[in-house]
């Protein structure tokens, strides 16, 4: 078993920063790649961004590549989501998931993640 907790989200004007904060346990941290996820009402839970196990690799969505960065503190089992320039369509509750998979091509896929955070909410306002 792994638990994941989710933090940092909030309310924040469009052109701002946010940093979200993943914390995992119960298991090796470097046993996973991570990844953050993202859910608005009626959609579907988007990719958002990933990273592996190392931190060697990443992975993200077109439509937040060069605003947001993932990196990770396996130290402190511990993986981020600085999230610059927002914009009103990045509002969503963000989820942090916990994957055993090994291939990066698998890290953008729902189903590859073992493991889920409680998601954390992050509106942007214009």
């Amino acid at each position: 078993q792994v638990q994941v907790v989710e933090s940092g989200g909030g309310l924040v004007q469009a052109g701002g920063s946010l940093r979200l904060s993943c914390t995992a346990s119960g298991r090796t941290f470097t046993d996973y790649a991570m990844g953050w996820f993202r859910q608005t009402p009626g959609q579907e839970r988007e990719f958002v961004a990933a990273i592996s196990r190392s931190g060697s690799n990443t992975e993200y969505a077109g439509s937040v590549k060069g605003r947001f960065t993932i990196s990770r503190d396996n130290a402190k089992n511990t993986v981020y989501l600085q999230m610059n320039s927002l914009k009103p369509e990045d509002t969503a509750v963000y989820y942090c998931g916990a994957t055993s998979a090994s291939i990066s091509r698998y890290y953008t896929r729902l189903a590859s993640y073992n493991y889920w955070g409680q998601g954390t909410q992050v509106t942007v306002s214009s």
